[in-house]
């Protein structure tokens, strides 16, 4: 079996799960660049509870739809201070954010070009931090979910922030949070909150 998945700008939990208990993976690159979806945005625990950040990017030239691959990163704003603050904020305290901070922090210091490439970029440091080797291509072509082989399982639409599909492989678990006792233990956040709140231990979660 093979996941193929939608690329993500420090995807969720549920994600990363699918990349270390597949023995392959293939991330789109030629879907449709869909807005609010975790192609752009990733979810965090903050102080008032799960917060979005969210990347811009560059509209299409013609108004009209555009490739993932193609999609531009906008330096309009200060979104790399701003995600960096928020992380910042929300982890500062966190049992494992410093031991990891140093790896994270060029990706809100750099510019890139191309979300895709940045996304692939993000996906190889974190699994490097989770400790684990994965199988990775990037799609050759686009393949409609009717069409795709019976050994391939498409997560493509199935992993997003609304509305996610069923997925029986994926029951959230809980693990220590920083503001578990203001709200509670929120469910499949980005990776990120897994990594400073558990450190090595993270990949056991998975």
């Amino acid at each position: 079996m093979q996941a193929l998945l939608a690329s993500t700008y420090f995807g969720p939990i549920q994600w990363y799960q699918k990349l270390f208990r597949y023995p392959h993976c293939v991330i789109e690159q030629y879907d449709s660049f869909i807005k609010q979806t975790f192609r752009n945005r990733c979810v965090i625990a903050a102080t008032q509870g799960p917060q979005a950040l969210s990347l811009p990017v560059e509209p299409a030239p013609d108004g009209g739809k555009m490739l993932m691959r193609d999609v531009r990163i906008s330096n309009h704003g200060n979104w790399r201070h701003q995600h960096w603050n928020a992380l910042l904020s929300a982890y500062g305290e966190s049992p494992f954010f410093e031991y990891y901070e140093d790896d994270l922090r060029p990706f809100f210091e750099k510019q890139w070009t191309y979300l895709f490439d940045f996304n692939m970029a993000i996906t190889d440091t974190i699994c490097q931090l989770l400790d684990i080797t994965p199988s990775i291509a990037t799609s050759a072509d686009y393949i409609p979910a009717d069409s795709l082989p019976a050994d391939v399982a498409d997560f493509r639409d199935a992993i997003r922030p609304k509305h996610p599909l069923p997925d029986e492989d994926f029951t959230p678990r809980p693990y220590y949070q920083v503001f578990a006792q203001k709200h509670g233990f929120i469910p499949n956040l980005s990776i990120l909150d897994l990594l400073f709140n558990e450190g090595n231990e993270a990949v056991l979660y998975l």
